[in-house]
């Protein structure tokens, strides 16, 4: 069964996809770029509430993702449970020469359209409907919770946003702080590790410490 949700309150799997989706999953994504290497960036996947509509996905401003998605018109999504994995795609320039990460769990090539575009702040958003053309599982396991991975996750939206107009630096820096704390009480050494190099890319600390 497709869509966004089964009737047992279980996950539903688009059509073509290799995991279950709900609201906004978090993934990474390779895009070919013009000197043939593999950009890695974050990309966060909004399932649609019709199991007839694509799942979709927003660049925003003039990333590398948008330019390689405008001109090669797709990618490999893949989902990894690894932090620091979304540690670099989000905050750092990683290019590689594979598209599938070692670290991806499931990976799914797709191609892209742009279906919408909107602008905020001098930012153009681009909405992209993705379309599977196949994909695999790597390798399964059982799910666990760990606080310290989602802190990790969220650390990177905060921190990309650091000198982005139109946001709070003092808000971005406390969300930082707590975020911290959570990683350090919660999680594990990939975590710790993680967050580690969130400080040494960004330079929050420093900053907050400022202020």
């Amino acid at each position: 069964m497709s869509g966004s949700d089964r009737e047992d309150g279980s996950d539903a799997v688009p059509e073509g996809w290799p995991v279950a989706l709900r609201g906004v999953t978090e993934s990474v994504v390779t895009t070919l770029g013009p000197n043939d290497r593999w950009n890695v960036a974050a990309l966060g996947l909004h399932a649609p509430d019709d199991p007839d509509e694509p799942v979709t996905a927003r660049t925003y401003g003039r990333t590398r993702t948008w330019r390689n998605f405008a001109e090669r018109g797709g990618g490999v999504v893949q989902f990894t449970t690894d932090p620091r994995t979304f540690v670099d795609a989000a905050l750092t320039v990683r290019e590689v020469d594979e598209p599938v990460l070692p670290t991806a769990d499931a990976w799914v090539e797709v191609t892209v359209e742009e279906v919408g575009s909107e602008t905020d702040d001098d930012t153009t958003i681009r909405t992209w409907a993705l379309d599977p053309v196949e994909g695999a599982v790597v390798r399964e396991c059982v799910p666990t919770v760990n606080r310290g991975f989602g802190a990790v996750v969220d650390a990177t939206v905060a921190a990309s946003r650091l000198g982005v107009p139109g946001f709070d630096t003092d808000e971005l820096l406390d969300r930082l702080r707590y975020f911290a704390d959570v990683v350090e009480r919660c999680g594990g050494p990939a975590e710790r590790e993680a967050f580690a190099a969130i400080d040494e890319v960004t330079g929050w600390r420093e900053r907050a410490d400022e202020r």
